[in-house]
């Protein structure tokens, strides 16, 4: 399903977090777990899908992305604990 996203994934409750935007969001995660581009993620082992937001062009998606990434960290935390607690890995949801 093409949708403009902008996501975070995690390599652990708390760990090392990754900001990212896209139009298929199923389709990205899918690859940033299985490994089918070298990037940070690969990397730092940071898989988990702890957040997403859905937008309505990719325009406000890159707005969206480059706002958070320019946050502090505890900014970022909070807006992971508020939409998703338990820090569950969301994945299976949006497939």
């Amino acid at each position: 399903m093409k949708q403009p996203a902008t996501y975070i994934l995690a390599s652990q409750p708390n760990g090392t977090l990754y900001i990212g935007v896209t139009s298929n969001l199923s389709k990205r995660v899918y690859e940033h777990k299985n490994h089918l581009v070298q990037s940070f993620t690969e990397t730092y082992s940071v898989h988990l899908l702890v957040w997403y937001e859905l937008h309505d062009t990719m325009e406000s998606a890159i707005s969206r992305e480059k706002a958070i990434k320019n946050w502090n960290r505890n900014w970022k935390l909070r807006i992971i604990e508020e939409f998703n607690p338990q820090w569950k890995d969301l994945y299976e949801d949006i497939v």
